[in-house]
């Protein structure tokens, strides 16, 4: 239960800022912050365990037949993020609530920050590999939110829109490797996938499924070619950067490639792939670094850079590479975060960040220069600091690796200019902003900042002295099960600051001298930059998405042109593409199962509905016999359904071609009332061509299915209807017991789409025609007393016979949605013959309302077994004996019946009356077309 305490926790603690926003901002910081100190408080209770050498865990089953359940796992890998993300993330809250302005919503950024160190903390601890993934795009979600906080300012909303894009693409690809992979081994648990390694890289899948999880941890940690969008998300508070890029968010992508090296690494693909990547993105940011002008941007591509030192590491995969690798985890998110923090420092007290105005801070800021020197040289790698010892042992497995034969010594050459880069950038952080002549023209007479705002850089200061001279104390243990968790393996670790004279210490020699030179000859380089055009990476992800959408509206245009006759055009010849090769691939059409005999009656029938199907097509013109013929197709299917024993469906198909006739000549009212004829006989004849292949194919269809024997599941329903639902109409104990839940949601479907007609309807003014097609006025009587009298005589039979059929439907034909369109249907004839508004004076009742409450009677139905611990929706069922009666059963279903005959009821009448309803809002105009 800690484990899912400690995920938890900043979830529920977001809601705590948001709470006492009406109060001073103190409020807000001490909660967030006391949420962090108790999560970070049960972490090292938990962590016990694990420096003990078990690995707690904890698991609630969740849906077990997708394999996802609530899982959580704090190994070595585990503790070292989640330790880095809650103590940087206490850190920040202290450094944030100095560094927000009055003007800023501090229980807002409080509430981002802690959804945030949820979500990654749910990612670095998750058990589940689907669990991981939610996670996962939480961070994409909170981190969106966080880097657009000012979102007043348009750089923040086009930086936070890129960084969604990318790392939910990314999300999206990593989603499906994570599918195959579970697929592979059997299971989404990490244990299960981890034992499965040889499986997995052995298997067809591996190499889709490591490119799919490569490109979502590519895309999170900002490798090459990806790597466009961190820079930009600069945008974001310098809290925010500095968390984002220590311990978070772009350390996600670290964690994944760490977390599944022992499944998909040790190949050649993993290798090759991961390896060259690192190095490229190492390289890239480097170079960019050493251009920037702006604090922040120079922090953000030397982030690209040093991710791309430890996905490097990972991919050579070695032990002493993982050792490395998580060694500088820890290293760059100290030196990282003290940077940025410093960055913000500068921003905060003298108003730019822009290091061309920048110089000469020494004299105004001399704390915040001494830990700007040590941080630099932290990320500069220099001797005695933190970041020389990891960087040194990067460059001892540069050196040792032969992965391209003779070509592998590119390796440690391009490892060593890309450190040179480091140091240049480094140097320049710092000298082109405290030394050189003074600046003059600040917007902000620059002074030190309050004691407590650097309380987090001395911190981070400290951690990159005590780790660089003392490593074995402060890091081993936790080095070790990091590393034991990576490479399956318990290393030998062995950091020092003098391991004699060797290849790494003389790589660092010349990184060290190269990158001075680098530094000093920086004009050459500033020189040769400006040659290339500069491009703005969030003006060219605009152009994309801008072009993007513009070509998907003007295909979407092209295609949904208002052509009825075109959509089901194309839907047709898709159909075709994918039947026609199944048809084909059967080499016997005809099956082994007799015939029916042609009866006359079922000879007649067809030819009727063949008939009216014809005429329907060929009058289309002629719309209201059209409408009738269409009417004649509904009463053959009717009659074919009592001719082969379905009175349910006859019932229910006649009932719903009454409502769909009425409702479809109230559609025609307001339809034009002219059809323009076809533009060209080329046009018909394809026409014909598409319809008859389809018909063809669809015959062809039926002539198999039925000629060949199955197995059909009637005979359990048939077994069971008595017994397990209590009624003998079997297709009513199906709707209400055995899919009773595939009814609840039908009637949802229906009342959501009823009421979706009705929102469409109410506001609408339609053309009505005065007149029908050939200029003859419509009658001045609207409502004959003939019809009048006869709908009030047949009204209380309608809801007589409604009853009746409603009450018998569990027994014997009938049931609550043959109920309640016969009611609706009652209904609809007084609405037909005295208006609306005569209507609506005697049954003044909202259908909506009555809706709602049709589907609330049959959810609360299913809810209700719960109470005698059955299963959603189990019906019950009992016989008693009443006076003059007799035996007569009582059954539960009969209440979800009731919800399916309200709901019938309130959606059928809430689509026809508002149609009729749309009469009265204006007088018809003179004039047809």
């Amino acid at each position: 239960m800690k484990l899912a305490a400690i995920v938890f926790l900043p979830f529920i603690g977001a809601i705590l800022p948001l709470l006492l926003a009406s109060r001073p901002r103190l409020h807000s910081t001490v909660s967030a912050a006391a949420i962090t100190a108790l999560s970070l408080v049960i972490l090292m209770v938990a962590a016990t365990g694990t420096f003990a050498g078990a690995t707690p865990t904890y698991f609630l089953e969740w849906l077990p037949s997708l394999g996802l359940h609530i899982a959580f796992r704090l190994d070595g890998l585990a503790l070292l993020f989640a330790g880095l993300i809650l103590i940087i993330g206490l850190l920040v809250i202290v450094y944030a609530h100095y560094y927000l302005s009055s003007k800023d919503s501090a229980p807002r950024f409080f509430s981002c920050l802690l959804l945030f160190m949820g979500s990654m903390l749910g990612i670095v601890t998750a058990d589940n590999l689907i669990l991981m993934w939610f996670f996962w795009e939480l961070t994409s979600i909170s981190s969106f939110l966080l880097i657009g906080y000012w979102f007043h300012q348009s750089n923040a909303r086009r930086g936070a829109r890129m960084a969604l894009a990318i790392t939910g693409g990314g999300g999206l690809a990593l989603l499906a490797g994570i599918l195959l992979i579970g697929s592979i081994a059997g299971s989404y648990q990490l244990d299960v996938v981890l034992a499965s390694g040889e499986l997995i890289r052995n298997h067809d899948l591996y190499v889709p499924a490591l490119i799919l999880v490569l490109l979502g941890a590519f895309t999170k940690s900002a490798q090459f070619p990806f790597q466009f969008w961190l820079p930009h998300a600069m945008a974001a508070p310098t809290p925010v950067s500095a968390y984002l890029h220590s311990a978070t968010m772009v350390k996600a992508g670290i964690f994944l490639m760490a977390r599944l090296l022992p499944v998909l690494g040790g190949t050649p693909e993993w290798t090759t792939i991961v390896t060259l990547t690192g190095l490229a993105t190492l390289l890239f940011g480097a170079y960019f670094a050493l251009l920037k002008t702006d604090l922040k941007g120079l922090l953000a591509f030397s982030t690209i850079s040093h991710l791309g030192l430890i996905t490097m590491l990972l991919g050579l995969g070695s032990v002493g590479a993982v050792v490395a690798a998580m060694f500088h985890i820890i290293n760059h998110a100290a030196f990282k975060a003290g940077l940025f923090m410093i960055a913000g420092i500068i921003d905060h007290e003298t108003g730019s960040r822009d290091m061309r105005k920048l110089s000469g801070l020494r004299k105004a800021l001399p704390f915040t220069m001494v830990l700007a020197v040590i941080t630099s040289a932290a990320m500069a790698g220099i001797p005695l600091f933190n970041g020389f010892l990891s960087k040194e042992m990067f460059f001892a497995e540069a050196y040792d690796q032969q992965l391209f034969g003779g070509l592998s010594w590119f390796i440690p050459v391009l490892a060593t200019l890309g450190a040179m880069l480091s140091v240049a950038y480094s140097v320049r952080f710092v000298h082109d902003v405290f030394f050189q002549e003074e600046a003059t023209d600040l917007p902000k007479k620059p002074h030190e900042p309050p004691l407590m705002m650097r309380a987090p850089v001395i911190i981070f200061a400290f951690i990159c002295i005590a780790v660089g001279l003392a490593p074995m104390f402060f890091t081993a243990e936790l080095l070790t099960l990091a590393v034991s968790a990576v490479s399956q393996v318990t290393p030998q670790l062995d950091i020092a600051i003098w391991h004699g004279f060797n290849m790494p210490l003389l790589m660092s020699a010349l990184a060290l001298l190269g990158g001075i030179a680098i530094y000093i000859g920086r004009s050459e380089l500033l020189t040769f930059s400006r040659q290339f055009d500069a491009r703005d990476a969030k003006d060219i992800f605009a152009r994309i998405v801008s072009a993007t959408t513009r070509f998907c509206d003007e295909f979407t245009q092209y295609v949904e042109n208002g052509s009825l006759q075109r959509y089901v055009a194309f839907l047709l010849v898709f159909t075709l593409i994918l039947v026609v090769p199944e048809l084909v691939s059967i080499m016997q059409l005809e099956g082994s199962r007799p015939q029916l005999p042609i009866d006359a009656i079922s000879l007649i029938g067809a030819i009727l509905l063949m008939l009216a199907a014809l005429s329907t097509a060929m009058l289309h013109r002629q719309r209201l016999t059209s409408l009738m013929m269409l009417s004649v197709v509904g009463l053959i299917v009717s009659l074919s359904f009592v001719h082969f024993s379905a009175p349910d469906l006859a019932m229910t198909q006649l009932v719903v071609e009454v409502v769909s006739i009425i409702l479809m000549i109230l559609a025609l009212f307001f339809m034009p009332q002219r059809i323009p004829r076809a533009s060209s006989g080329r046009r018909v004849a394809r026409d014909v061509l598409l319809a008859g292949s389809i018909g063809g194919i669809v015959g062809t269809l039926n002539y198999a299915i039925l000629t060949r024997p199955f197995d059909s599941i009637s005979n359990f329903f048939l077994a069971n209807s008595v017994p397990g639902g209590g009624g003998t109409n079997v297709v009513n104990v199906i709707l209400v017991d055995f899919r009773g839940f595939d009814t609840l949601g039908e009637i949802a479907v229906l009342a959501i789409a009823a009421a979706g007609i009705h929102k469409l309807l109410n506001n609408l003014r339609p053309f009505m025609p005065s007149s029908d097609v050939d200029g003859r006025p419509w009658h001045r009587v609207k409502h004959p007393l003939m019809v009048q009298t006869v709908a009030q005589a047949l009204l209380p039979l309608a809801l007589m016979v409604s009853a009746y059929i409603f009450l018998r439907g569990h027994n014997l034909p009938g049931g609550g949605f043959i109920a309640g369109l016969v009611t609706a249907a009652a209904m609809i004839l007084q609405y037909i013959a005295n208006g609306v508004d005569w209507v609506k004076h005697r049954f003044d009742y909202n259908y909506q309302t009555l809706t709602s409450v049709g589907v609330m009677i049959a959810l609360f139905t299913g809810v209700g077994s719960w109470l005698f611990d059955h299963n959603f929706l189990t019906s019950s069922f009992t016989y008693v004996t009443w006076p003059l009666v007799g035996k007569f059963e009582l059954a539960t279903a009969i209440l979800f019946d009731l919800g399916v005959y309200l709901t019938v009821i309130g959606a059928t009448l809430m689509i026809l009356a508002n149609f009729g309803q749309m009469t009265t809002r204006h007088r018809p105009r003179q004039e047809g077309y």
